[in-house]
């Protein structure tokens, strides 16, 4: 017995040093989250997102982003590197193939197709598909890590998200890894970038912002809509170079994807509720990091819940499409379709979701 109670507080004392001084690869800063209100008024919970018809990727997952290309069909970035288009009713065909993770995906006017690409950078699709890389550094000659999402204003400047400076997906496990340790972290270590064609130069647009993830340009053109994931809020930053401020804050979930929809509003994606162990821990970032050596089991992972939200350009939310029970889940945004259907994509799901 008394073998027994020296072996067991032996193992207690090592997991307690492991938890204290495992190195792990991110050193998480205080800051103070905002206390969530949950599912209430405008985001009162709904089933308007239950009845979405499933369209299979062929064998593939993560439809993370979709547009409508010049011909009409959908285009679909997936996991698998590959860049597909479809019909509504139809079968998916492999339109490029950009051998890293496509995340946001745009059509700009003359048919060029731009690509966030996490493993990438800035990437261009003409219409024959083939890829050219266009930015994998900025005009300072920082890496470009994560390439996130991308909208085209109506001058041709290609605005693009680098989620995080400090882990990219190549090194640290994938896309959703990689987020989660710069969620963890919270040192607003992300920015914008805007790219110019005629310069080929990518230079610093915003910075300061944990995860900052969606792009969305208004169609004057006057502003970026900057989602900010780790932070639950949205921004407007006019592109005269004007400060930016907050148009929709303390969100009850993980803000994702912004894309233009109807008029001038826009689809935002909630890919989760938020995590209230992780909020209390907001000003703890010595329990932050401890959580981190924990084996993936027992960390904070994504809740599945269905939510996209339509906002009009001062933040006002206009309406809410959910599925509380989370069989699509981790949804990243939407797009309206040119029939009037609504698509929505996701994180990690084998199938993009079309909404009636």
């Amino acid at each position: 017995m008394l073998f027994l109670m020296r072996f067991l507080a032996a193992a207690v004392g090592l997991a307690f040093v492991y938890l204290l001084l495992w190195p792990v690869p991110l050193e998480p800063a205080a800051w103070e989250a905002p206390e969530d209100a949950g599912y209430n008024g405008a985001f009162e919970p709904n089933e308007r997102m239950s009845k979405l018809t499933l369209i299979d990727l062929g064998g593939r997952a993560g439809p993370e982003d979709v547009d409508i290309g010049p011909d009409g069909l959908i285009y679909c970035a997936t996991h698998s590197g590959e860049i597909i288009r479809m019909g509504v009713d139809g079968k998916p065909t492999v339109f490029a193939d950009t051998e890293g993770r496509p995340l946001g995906i745009e059509f700009a006017p003359d048919g060029t197709l731009y690509v966030a690409d996490a493993y990438r950078g800035l990437l261009a699709v003409d219409r024959g598909g083939v890829v050219t890389l266009l930015a994998d550094t900025a005009e300072d000659g920082t890496p470009i890590l994560y390439a996130d999402d991308v909208d085209i204003a109506p001058n041709g400047i290609v605005y693009f998200s680098d989620a995080s400076t400090r882990f990219s997906p190549v090194e640290h496990g994938g896309t959703l890894a990689a987020s989660i340790l710069d969620l963890v972290e919270h040192s607003n270590n992300g920015r914008v970038l805007a790219y110019d064609p005629n310069s080929r130069q990518a230079t610093l647009f915003a910075d300061n912002m944990t995860f900052p993830n969606g792009i969305a340009v208004s169609r004057s053109g006057d502003a970026v809509y900057v989602v900010e994931t780790g932070s639950y809020r949205i921004w407007r930053y006019p592109t005269d170079g004007s400060e930016g401020s907050v148009v929709l804050d303390n969100l009850p979930g993980f803000p994702d994807n912004i894309n233009n929809s109807d008029g001038d509003t826009f689809w935002v994606g909630l890919a989760s509720p938020r995590n209230r162990l992780m909020d209390a821990l907001s000003g703890q970032p010595f329990l932050r990091k401890a959580i981190m050596r924990l084996p993936d089991a027992l960390k904070p992972a994504p809740t599945r819940y269905g939510f996209v939200l339509r906002m009009g350009p001062a933040g006002e939310v206009i309406e809410t499409l959910q599925d509380p029970s989370g069989a699509y889940a981790l949804t990243t945004g939407a797009a309206s379709l040119p029939d009037g259907r609504t698509a929505i994509t996701s994180l990690t799901e084998k199938r993009l979701g079309i909404l009636p």
